[in-house]
């Protein structure tokens, strides 16, 4: 195959393909439908024009017949009178009215002949037609039923992968909510542990902590100083309590 030609087939091809993807084949059937109409009415127009030359000739026979028998009145009359040659002569045109008589009525046999066929043809034609019709609908409903499935499948389709979209970022604003709550709970702790500094805090926080610190630890320092007491005295129980209420009163 020559360069060309494939060229050509694969222009083809793809013309094909977007006719294809083009095309509404409820459109398709109408039109289809509609030339058989056009055509079932040429049909029909046919037999009328032969039923209409059947007529004429069943009418000018009709004429020929009349204009006979007149002629076969004519010459009994001319016999009547004794004129021989005029009553031949009216026979002789009757003659020739008869033989026009045979060959109307082979036409007109020919003519009833035609006109059987295509009303015959006619008739099937107009039973295909309605039969097609229904298809066509069928065909038609079929298609929009499909069409309005393929649609709604279409529209799954994007929510489903809407909703998988949507899954994904709130997984994410999830993971990010963790990530923030981790990071303020790491900092809590900091902050608790005294590694970071509460900017948050009042200075006299800060000095209060430091009181107490120096508090609590003059606390220890009496508590220690009596059981020292307690030990060089001896086993006192009632020292002990006396110094312990010496040492808290002393920390006052």
């Amino acid at each position: 195959m020559g360069l060309v030609q494939r060229v050509t087939t694969i222009f083809k091809a793809k013309s094909n393909a977007a006719l294809d993807k083009m095309e509404d084949p409820r459109q398709t059937l109408d039109l289809s439908y509609q030339q058989q109409l056009d055509n079932l009415t040429k049909v029909r127009r046919a037999v009328a024009d032969v039923a209409t030359a059947r007529k004429r000739v069943e009418i000018q026979a009709e004429q020929l017949k009349s204009q006979g028998d007149k002629l076969a009145e004519q010459a009994k009359a001319a016999l009547a009178q004794g004129n021989e040659s005029l009553a031949r002569e009216a026979l002789t045109r009757r003659e020739a009215i008869a033989a026009q008589l045979q060959d109307l009525d082979t036409q007109h046999a020919s003519i009833v002949e035609q006109e059987d066929k295509l009303t015959a043809t006619a008739q099937k034609l107009q039973t295909e037609v309605e039969a097609f019709r229904t298809r066509k609908e069928t065909i038609k409903a079929s298609y929009t039923a499909a069409e309005a499935s393929a649609h709604v499948n279409e529209a799954v389709s994007g929510i489903s992968t809407s909703m998988s979209d949507a899954g994904a970022a709130m997984q994410r604003a999830q993971d990010k909510v963790a990530t923030m709550q981790a990071r303020s709970g790491a900092l809590d702790e900091l902050l608790a542990s005294g590694a970071l500094t509460d900017l948050t805090a009042s200075p006299s926080d800060d000095i209060q902590a430091q009181l107490d610190k120096a508090s609590a630890t003059s606390n220890v320092d009496a508590q220690l100083a009596a059981l020292k007491a307690q030990l060089s005295s001896g086993p006192d129980t009632g020292a002990l309590a006396s110094g312990d209420a010496g040492a808290s009163e002393e920390a006052k």
